[in-house]
């Protein structure tokens, strides 16, 4: 069963929930922005679902919601971000000004990010970027679920990549994926709607394939982007890697299987290599390559000739960012599904910290 709620109203308890747990109104403000553009964007496991989460990981101590996020080294092109345990959904667009600041005086801006927590979704990051005439890039890495091809242990998170690039009369492309065949989230809506995993998104501990979406609650693992080897998980494996090196063996950041854990039930690891979750954050100039105006023309060429490629029956191409768009346009319309389960935490925290939920 579900509820739907208005895109205002859960902005105004989200927002709400923040402050009450210390945020300033400026960083209440953008955590609330990035959690409900998942929701409107379809991305369900990224959205107001995971606020409980932050909530609880600030009741444990290991959010700080007044951080001073500040640059600790730094090039004309490049810097490492410490995030100071501050909320991701903050700490990563913060990251990108940055990026987007340093492309602006030399081209483009790369940062590495430590010490952050979640960051909500990757595409939110790089669409800032889209808006100044620039290409944005967002990674991040996360707590281990992820066993590489062969392995049964759980070395990487799910490890998501976006890229936004913008266009001129088309609407940006944007790409923005886990490394692995599902996202953990997407396991969780499983769970709640008590529906089977798909073949290929699980295994079991001893490196089975499994379709039951509680499996990691008894050792078993996420797949890389691929499945098995004979579907390419070799490739997710060394995608996701990439991203974990990117976000925290360049920052600082714990990596691999030493990246603390979203739920705050689990215990940290032990003998940590760095410092918080890692993120790493890109900005480009599109005129650091040919003429803005141009360049955005020719993207608008390429979307509007992939669009026209020739497709099976029934089925139409799409360019990546076109379903979340589509359906942030009926969202804001006809409002935002939330399961019974998440309106019933909502709720929970909401008496917690004396914020309500209205229908």
């Amino acid at each position: 069963m579900e509820n739907v709620f208005s895109e205002k109203v859960l902005k105004k308890f989200t927002n709400e929930v923040f402050l009450a747990i210390g945020c300033s109104r400026a960083d209440a403000s953008l955590a609330t922005d990035v959690l409900i553009s998942a929701d409107l964007r379809g991305i369900d496991s990224h959205g107001v679902a995971r606020l409980v989460g932050y909530v609880r990981l600030w009741e444990a101590g290991r959010i700080n919601s007044t951080p001073d996020i500040r640059v600790v080294h730094e090039t004309p092109s490049t810097a490492v971000v410490d995030g100071d345990s501050g909320l991701g959904l903050v700490v990563a667009p913060k990251a990108m000004e940055i990026a987007m600041n340093k492309a602006t005086q030399v081209g483009s801006g790369w940062v590495s990010v430590k010490n952050s927590n979640h960051f909500g979704i990757a595409g939110y990051h790089t669409l800032m970027a889209v808006g100044k005439d620039m290409i944005g890039i967002a990674m991040t890495n996360a707590s281990a679920l992820v066993a590489p091809t062969f392995a049964t242990e759980r070395m990487l998170g799910t490890n998501p990549i976006a890229v936004a690039i913008p266009a001129d009369k088309q609407p940006p492309f944007v790409a923005d994926m886990a490394t692995t065949t599902a996202a953990n989230g997407k396991l969780e809506i499983l769970q709640r709607l008590n529906q089977e995993a798909p073949n290929g998104w699980i295994q079991d501990s001893r490196g089975n394939s499994s379709a039951n979406p509680h499996e990691l609650k008894k050792g078993g693992a996420l797949l890389p982007l691929g499945g098995d080897r004979e579907h390419g998980s070799h490739k997710g494996y060394a995608l996701g890697s990439v991203v974990d090196i990117f976000s925290a063996v360049f920052s600082g950041a714990n990596y691999g299987p030493w990246a603390p854990p979203f739920v705050s039930f689990l215990p940290l690891p032990e003998n940590p290599v760095g410092e918080g979750l890692g993120h790493f954050l890109g900005a480009m100039r599109i005129d650091a390559f040919r003429p803005a105006d141009e360049l955005k023309q020719h993207m608008d060429n390429w979307i509007e000739r992939f669009r026209k490629t020739a497709a099976i029956e029934g089925k139409s191409v799409l360019i990546p960012g076109d379903p979340e768009r589509e359906m942030e346009a009926i969202r804001i319309k006809e409002g935002i599904p939330l399961n019974e389960k998440v309106v019933k935490d909502l709720k929970e925290v909401g008496r917690k910290l004396k914020v309500e939920l209205k229908s």
